[in-house]
């Protein structure tokens, strides 16, 4: 048994996470958007469990329950993710754990998903993609609007960020040569 009771070597209903991320420093002109999500992440304090809720533009409200588990590996492999869907109702229940609250909005810019983030975090642009495979992700080929690769940095992680301060956000950010503007 591993760090906080979860076995390590079996993740009979987890898949791998092959994700890459990367730092903007403006949303990128001329983006072919083809589709907008509102995003709540509620990350529930002690676990390594997120509680999201998501809406698309003009549709449905979806509920799910995360588990993440670290477990970074060469490429792009981030760990192993299990995810739940919910009836609102079990995602009301759920919401009433303690938890820290992220909320951002996702476009969706094929391959791209890049979220635009809001509140003390207002001014910060991530892009991910998810991959397949090892080989999907080294063959990326990175547009112009990328400023960085923030892969292998965990605060930029959501479960990192969720516990950010203003302060941090800016100091990290510097790091890698972008300014926040004025809030």
């Amino acid at each position: 048994m591993a760090k906080n009771g979860i076995m390590r070597s079996e993740h009979k209903y987890s898949r791998v996470e092959r994700e890459r991320r990367f730092l903007l420093d403006q949303f990128p002109d001329n983006a072919n958007v083809v589709l907008i999500r509102r995003i709540t992440d509620r990350y529930i304090d002690g676990t390594a469990l997120r509680l999201r809720q998501q809406s698309d533009d003009n549709g449905p409200t979806t509920f799910k329950l995360t588990q993440k588990v670290p477990s970074p590996a060469s490429g792009a492999q981030q760990g192993f993710i299990t995810n739940m869907y919910l009836s609102k109702d079990e995602f009301c229940i759920l919401a009433q754990l303690s938890a820290k609250q992220l909320n951002k909005t996702r476009y969706s810019v094929p391959p791209f998903g890049i979220d635009v983030f809001e509140d003390r975090l207002e001014g910060l642009i991530l892009a991910e993609v998810e991959f397949e495979s090892a080989s999907e992700a080294d063959a990326l080929v990175l547009p112009s609007f990328i400023v960085r690769e923030v892969s292998a940095d965990p605060r930029f992680t959501g479960g990192r960020l969720v516990r950010a301060s203003r302060q941090e956000l800016e100091t990290w950010l510097l790091e890698y040569g972008i300014r926040l503007k004025s809030s």
